[in-house]
């Protein structure tokens, strides 16, 4: 069988002083646009990846050199010796990978057309706008569909019958076609402001048998997940509003209307403070998949590849 091209997480090696360095292309990104932005802040709103995050990864970067390629300053940041050399070569490297990339597709016949990709709201909302930036990157010519589904089995069941070129959600139930794992998405409680439990490090589901929630309607895959949790810690919870909209969600607990359970992807940076793990922590596994690749659903896949994704929470209870 003849092999398709694929570049697997984009790894280029450097050579200097007779010691080879592994260096993830994401991060030479990472660093290129702290370099143009002069500021950390302004490189992760620009990148759309949370600051910590990005501080991580460069912290990263700069171990595998053996040195700082960034002085921090009260406002912003500036390169070090070692960063100005680095940066042009860091730029070369990108261009390089991407010029590999157009190359590799155009021998598939990823060059135009139209994508459509079939998700669960968590992904649409807390994942897929990074992963679709990076995609127009290398491909604006080609059109993309995405298509929500709110449950699970609603999106493998489209899939089954014809929806989508590529799926990104749950491990599909006795599928046939290929399946690509990609991380996986925690569950956390988002709290009201102020609410005194805020000083815990983690809550067991029973200590919020009494707590109000916002819920999700029952047509919802998420309304299964929170009532089969708080089944499972023995009650059923006190439904304060039922929505059908996850995007809110967390605003909604913030606002004190109730405790929300929600994947973490989708709380916006601004509300993290509220965010607190269940006691053991909850985790779903996500993954990419199709009837059959076509060149143009395995290039996305390629790009998925790219995302940051979570490793599993250590201790954590996996939900199917």
């Amino acid at each position: 069988m003849r092999q398709k091209p694929h570049i697997d997480k984009y790894l280029v090696s450097w050579y200097a002083i007779g010691k080879a360095y592994a260096v993830n292309l994401r991060q030479l990104e990472y660093f290129v646009a702290i370099a143009e932005e002069g500021s950390i802040t302004r490189a992760a709103e620009r990148l759309l990846v949370a600051q910590p995050s990005l501080s991580q990864q460069i912290s990263v970067l700069e171990a595998e050199v053996g040195g700082a390629l960034l002085e921090r300053l009260p406002r912003g940041v500036r390169l070090t010796i070692a960063g100005q050399s680095f940066l042009p070569e860091a730029r070369a490297a990108i261009a390089h990978a991407e010029r590999a990339l157009r190359s590799a597709h155009m021998a598939l016949g990823v060059q135009a057309g139209e994508l459509q990709i079939a998700t669960i709201t968590q992904v649409a909302a807390g994942l897929l706008p990074q992963v679709l930036q990076r995609w127009r990157q290398l491909h604006p010519s080609i059109q993309v569909g995405v298509r929500e589904f709110m449950h699970r089995r609603a999106l493998d069941e489209a899939v089954r019958h014809g929806e989508g070129d590529v799926a990104v959600g749950l491990v599909p139930a006795d599928w046939q076609g290929p399946v690509e794992p990609l991380g996986w998405d925690e569950l956390v409680l988002v709290l009201p402001e102020g609410d005194p439990l805020s000083r815990r490090q983690g809550i067991a589901l029973e200590e919020l048998a009494d707590r109000q929630w916002v819920h999700f309607h029952r047509d919802h895959g998420l309304a299964e997940v929170l009532d089969q949790c708080c089944g499972a810690a023995g009650f059923t919870p006190h439904v304060s509003l039922r929505t059908s909209q996850l995007a809110p969600t967390p605003r909604y607990a913030a606002a004190g209307i109730g405790v929300a359970l929600v994947p973490d992807s989708i709380v916006p940076e601004s509300l993290q403070r509220l965010v607190r793990p269940v006691k053991p922590r909850l985790a779903r596994r996500l993954v990419a998949f199709a009837r059959e690749w076509s060149p143009t659903a395995r290039a996305f896949v390629d790009v998925l590849h790219e995302y940051p994704w979570k490793r599993r929470p250590p201790g954590s209870v996996e939900l199917e």
